[in-house]
């Protein structure tokens, strides 16, 4: 799984477009969100093959930004602060959450500064 950081219009439609033109072709959102900043619209959504999801995007006008590895990681719903435990460990460890969303099987996802040292950090949370 990876993450696309895709460009979107601040209107309404663009993200119907976007889910349209995905559909259309067979793509699947794996998870993700969409926010406005400022006038700017900016998603990040999970795809299992960013290759494909990408040329389809492109190919219909919609530019993404960035495609990147992710980090999952599957937190202990009942038990607060797992969210905070695993930040301070990236922390501790000099890597920035740069990203952060649920999937739709209610797992983490993490997009880092540096994956290799965030990797490190996310192979030790899951032998606890």
């Amino acid at each position: 799984m990876r993450d696309l950081a895709i460009n979107l219009e601040n209107h309404p439609g663009a993200l119907a477009q976007m889910g349209e033109v995905l559909g259309k072709a067979g793509i699947s959102v794996e998870g993700g969100g969409a926010f406005v900043v400022g006038e700017k619209g900016i998603a990040h959504f999970l795809f299992e093959d960013t290759v494909v999801a990408r040329k389809i995007l492109e190919e219909n006008g919609i530019t993404v930004i960035d495609d990147r590895e992710v980090l999952i990681q599957k937190l202990n719903k009942d038990q607060p602060g797992q969210l905070g435990k695993i930040s301070r460990l990236m922390s501790e460890a000099g890597v920035n959450i740069e990203v952060i969303y649920s999937d739709h099987k209610n797992r983490l996802i993490l997009v880092v500064d540096d994956f290799i040292k965030g990797k490190e950090v996310s192979d030790m949370w899951k032998k606890n």
